[in-house]
């Protein structure tokens, strides 16, 4: 199948295919907007002028510097063009052994032959027993607030103890698109109702799913835990940055309340049971920081891009706490991991300021042989940093209330750090992105910025700034210590079986343009538009790690793309890594998120180990204008979370671009769906 350009699709400067509106929406048109971090931290340019200065290296190296933008597009191919058909399967393992699917613009779930889907709930489906039935045309906050949310992310499916193929799926609502979800709707003026509307499709859904025999498909069933948390929730704040007077406001005086989450990205699932969510473009919703002048003041809003006047969706038109002139702090009060506990429909959930704040991707736990919890955490921006999150407490086992009550607290102590990494090749590096010889590698440190003791105190390792700034201000934290500026680093996750940890650098297409920070070994393309997948070796509660880069995406045809040494004639073209996910054979899963090779977002397999190491195939497509979120892969069925389906800068809710999930002239509505192998078979087997 060819790839058929979609006209609606809006090119940033020949990058993501997300419309102009997405961006807007989802991330407050980041890409269009000043990189936050203008630190002064080192990269390769730096590094190769100063052995340059001292005679260590000639010539070659440093003349890459001079090399202008349109050299190294030169070497990435032209992207204009068809990028081809789908491999014909080599590299197939256990649990990649399917067809894999051409590249496309249908308005479909496009799966493998021998494969059945559905669509498991849909935004404006009933989460909560006795809610009204969706109405596009007749929306009311009060129905939102029982009813699935909007843009659907990360999902989990936990299963429900002593029922068999009974579980818990609990999704994450990043951000509503008022545009889409309106007639008529002016962005200017936009009304109470569509405000309380858009408070309460953010948040998260908890909702009882039930298998059927004999396949993998999955239906909604009302359960006593099924629930909604939007915009409006109490949450509970722990750790340095609870009671702080950076988090006080008229509305909370103690510091320590939160109403809602933000921009719920993806996240984790815990070995006790609750779920992670990471908050991350929470600098979008709040208006009028230009009224702040007092310039440190003012650096902490810009280093988090909260800046300018109005917001795009006018919520401080509505509440004084999105206004930033009336409320400083209530922008302090977001950015955080929280955790839900599920299975307690009544409990309130937490925000943990021991796991720093910045725009949470990610949230992932790994449990070494001793008990202690790791959790990985990427800082979804342009050139800013890794973290995790090494426990003082271990995980108790078992699923009574005392090992609950003991587990809900494990993030509450411990020790927070950010990544710096060195390259093996530095001088081979040149911006086009040649793989050196032995492949992209280096080694790695995790600096400590934060400890977090039992009673909730920090202690403050880094100089200049106390505990709370630090659990505040993390971003300036890591600042300060020298970490290393990623392209967009998003989720990661750790392989079950070899305790390895993968990271998705989505893309940055500002990296070595202009005035920018240049390429180094772990980010190695100057203008970076396809992203790549970074592979660690961790000493998961020490200090040191090695790295590799995996994948280097884009077009296997075009010479700056790499697939672990696979040949690359027979990988699918993989474009904006974004979600990571494990099947139970221990390969890896990678959904994208603004394809910039001119087709649909999708999922991909990838082969880590053996001959076939980097093997990738492409599982699925989404349909148009939406992004594939929150994979999960079982033995039985595989479940993704589409996004934004639909969003077009041309497009509205009189002319939509798609009618998908339910055909015809129907709205389109962000949706969870489930794939299975026909006659119940095992996936990819």
């Amino acid at each position: 199948m060819s790839l058929k350009p979609l006209a609606l699709f809006v090119k940033h400067d020949g990058q993501s295919s997300r419309a102009a509106i997405t961006c807007a929406y989802k991330c407050g048109s980041a890409c269009f907007h000043e990189v936050p971090n203008n630190s002064d931290g080192e990269y390769f340019g730096d590094i190769v002028a100063r052995l340059n200065r001292r005679g260590l290296i000639k010539g070659g190296a440093a003349a890459v510097l001079a090399v202008g933008a349109a050299s190294a597009l030169a070497a990435c191919g032209d992207d204009s063009a068809d990028s081809g058909s789908a491999p014909t399967g080599s590299g197939t393992g256990t649990g990649t052994g399917f067809t894999a699917v051409a590249p496309n613009t249908e308005d479909a779930i496009v799966v493998p032959e021998g494969y059945e889907q559905s669509v498991l709930i849909r935004w404006g489906d009933a989460v909560v027993e006795g809610a009204p039935q969706f109405d596009f045309d007749a929306q009311t906050a009060a129905a939102a607030a029982q009813q699935f949310g909007y843009n659907c992310d990360f999902a989990g499916l936990l299963p429900i103890d002593g029922e068999a193929d009974k579980y818990l799926l609990v999704v994450s609502h990043e951000y509503s698109t008022e545009p889409m979800m309106f007639r008529g709707y002016d962005k200017d003026a936009p009304t109470r109702e569509q405000f309380e509307i858009a408070l309460a499709s953010h948040g998260l859904s908890v909702v009882e799913v039930h298998g059927e025999s004999g396949s993998g498909r999955l239906a909604p069933a009302f359960g006593k835990y099924n629930r909604r948390i939007t915009a409006t929730t109490e949450f509970e704040v722990r750790g340095p940055a609870a009671g702080s007077a950076l988090l006080k406001t008229e509305a909370d005086p103690t510091g320590t309340k939160v109403l809602g989450t933000l921009n719920n990205c993806s996240g984790g699932v815990t070995p006790w049971g609750t779920v992670l969510s990471g908050e991350e473009n929470f600098n979008q919703y709040f208006g009028n920081a230009e009224s702040v002048t007092e310039p440190a003041a003012a650096a902490r809003l810009k280093r988090y891009g909260v800046e300018g006047g109005a917001s795009e969706r006018r919520w401080e038109q509505f509440d004084p706490r999105f206004d930033i002139a009336r409320e400083p702090n209530e922008v302090n009060r977001f950015g955080y991991v929280v955790e839900v506990n599920p299975w307690d429909a009544k409990s309130a959930p937490v925000k943990h300021s021991s796991l720093g704040r910045f725009k949470h991707e990610a949230a992932t736990v790994h449990v070494t042989g001793d008990g202690s919890v790791v959790a990985y955490s990427g800082d979804d921006e342009r050139f800013d940093y890794m973290y995790k999150f090494v426990s003082t407490k271990k995980v108790q086992s078992g699923v009574g209330a005392s090992a609950m009550r003991h587990n809900m607290t494990i993030l509450d102590e411990g020790t927070l750090y950010v990544a710096k990494l060195t390259g093996d090749h530095a001088a081979e590096i040149d911006g086009s992105g040649k793989v050196p010889d032995g492949g992209f590698t280096g080694k790695g440190q995790w600096i400590p910025l934060l400890e977090t003791g039992a009673d909730g105190k920090g202690k403050s390792l880094v100089d200049g700034m106390s505990a709370e700034e630090v659990a505040v201000f993390t971003r300036q934290a890591g600042d300060k210590v020298g970490a290393t500026k990623m392209d967009r680093p998003e989720d990661f996750e750790t392989n079950p079986k070899t305790g390895k940890v993968y990271v998705a650098l989505t893309n940055n297409k500002n990296r070595a343009k202009d005035d920018y920070p240049g390429v180094d070994e772990a980010n190695p393309r100057k203008l970076n538009k396809n992203g790549q997948v970074l592979e660690l070796t961790d000493d998961h509660t020490g200090t040191d790690f090695t790295w590799t880069l995996l994948l280097v995406c884009g077009d296997p045809a075009a010479a700056d793309t790499y697939f672990g040494g696979f040949d690359k004639s027979e990988v699918s073209p993989i474009s904006c890594p974004d979600n990571l996910a494990f099947d139970p054979y221990g390969n890896l899963w990678v959904s994208t998120d603004g394809n910039a090779l001119k087709s649909n977002d999708g999922l991909f397999s990838v082969v880590l180990d053996g001959p076939d190491r980097g093997a990738t195939k492409q599982f699925l497509t989404v349909p148009r204008g939406g992004e594939t979120c929150g994979p999960i892969v079982t033995e039985k069925q595989v479940v993704v979370c589409v996004q934004h389906p639909g969003e077009g800068d041309e497009a509205t809710p009189d002319e939509p671009l798609s009618h998908w999930p339910d055909g015809g002239t129907t709205q389109p509505r962000p949706s969870v769906a489930v794939v299975w192998k026909k006659n119940g078979g095992r996936i990819g087997v």
